[in-house]
């Protein structure tokens, strides 16, 4: 097997395929290629391997959309996990299945070279979010505008207006630049937070091995005036948590997750703006969230 290993966000993942196989599964890793040295502590790895088997009668779990696929999940008898990948209105593409940490991976795949690519990249997704949830590092939904050196992540949910307003911030705001456009790994500190971009950035190809100090996190909701306010604890956690990809069945990614929002929520201020699609918009986010 060849291993390739990538760094993302202070963490090394590995990915190993079978001697001789050289298709390019993860072209938006390339930034995130890291030259591996002995005995570096590895997130996960992940193996291809077309060989592997369905499970034998798993506990069914359930299904959820994520990030554009869509993901049926059943638990292992040795606590692991067994998830179908498909795109949207999709056959399914891939079977991965998981030991219960999500620290090593098995992944089998069928389709044609864009729906292998699909179900490979999506696993690596769904195994950084889930290895690395009790690591205070967490994979979020949101768009993310760096801007005299710090980030701001504006969060919501699908379709209010995220990627329009990162755009209203690079049309209107100096300085300002795309971090990441859906899928920014958050790492939460003593005193603080880390914004980093990931090889995952959902419809816009925007996959840089950058980070920034966290200014602010920004509840985007379409609304017919502009205007923003500063949420209180209960309000930033009803706005972070749905913006996280989780796990609820399962107690050590959530109970990490949750403890990882408790010391964002501490130390980097949240707020919820409403707002139209336009200039005035960006300028009073920018005016009430910018960290001189």
């Amino acid at each position: 097997m060849n291993t390739h290993y990538y760094k993302v966000a202070e963490q090394i993942i590995g990915f190993r395929t079978p001697e001789g196989d050289s298709y390019p599964y993860l072209p938006s890793f390339e930034p995130f290629i890291h030259p591996y040295v002995e005995g570096e502590p590895v997130l996960f790895t992940l193996t291809l391997d077309d060989s592997l088997t369905p499970a034998q009668k798993p506990e069914t779990i359930g299904e959820f959309d994520s990030g554009g696929a869509f993901f049926s999940v059943n638990r292992l008898s040795n606590g692991g996990y067994q998830f179908l990948i498909a795109p949207p209105q999709g056959n399914y593409c891939g079977m991965l299945q998981t030991n219960a940490t999500f620290s090593e991976g098995r992944l089998a795949l069928q389709g044609n070279d864009w729906a292998r690519e699909f179900a490979t990249n999506n696993s690596m997704m769904l195994m950084y979010a889930f290895a690395a949830a009790d690591k205070h590092t967490l994979l979020f939904h949101a768009s993310v505008i760096k801007n005299a050196g710090h980030g701001y992540l504006f969060l919501g949910k699908s379709g209010t207006g995220k990627s329009t307003h990162s755009s209203l911030w690079l049309r209107h705001i100096p300085g300002s630049e795309l971090m990441n456009d859906d899928n920014p790994v958050v790492v939460a500190t003593d005193d603080g937070a880390i914004v980093y971009g990931s090889p995952w950035s959902g419809k816009t190809p925007c996959y840089r091995n950058i980070s920034a100090p966290i200014g602010a996190f920004v509840r985007i909701r379409q609304e017919k005036v502009n205007h923003i306010k500063r949420d209180k604890t209960l309000e930033a956690l009803s706005a972070l948590l749905p913006s996280v990809s989780s796990m609820k069945w399962d107690d050590r990614v959530y109970n990490g997750i949750y403890d990882s929002l408790s010391m964002l929520i501490a130390h980097v201020p949240c707020y919820t703006l409403g707002c139209r699609p336009d200039k005035e918009a960006a300028e009073v986010c920018h005016k009430a969230v910018f960290v001189g």
